[in-house]
């Protein structure tokens, strides 16, 4: 992933922030096949699965960890890729990404 562009960098981060643009993205033909852009969107889907499920199990007690998803966008925009330990553990098993 040595060829990451600014345009990488912005969808990524905006697919963290905006979940519904990471399914758009897993359907546009050019963006999906960006390794670094199917990374974070696919990560975007399943943590807001997780938090979705979090939050509604602690009535809404998890929604804080909401914020940590800004975070996440902070470092795809920087070019990182975002390690969430049991999460990415599972994204890969499954050949998502």
């Amino acid at each position: 992933m040595n060829d990451i562009t600014n345009d990488d960098k912005l969808w990524s981060a905006l697919s963290w922030v905006f979940f519904p643009l990471a399914v758009v993205v897993l359907l546009m033909e050019d963006k999906k096949n960006r390794p670094f852009i199917k990374y974070h969107a696919v990560h975007s889907l399943v943590i807001t699965v997780v938090l979705t499920i979090l939050s509604t199990v602690t009535v809404g007690c998890g929604s804080i960890l909401w914020l940590v998803v800004f975070y996440w966008a902070y470092l795809a925009y920087q070019g990182q890729l975002v390690e969430i330990p049991a999460i990415t553990d599972f994204v890969k098993k499954q050949n998502w990404v």
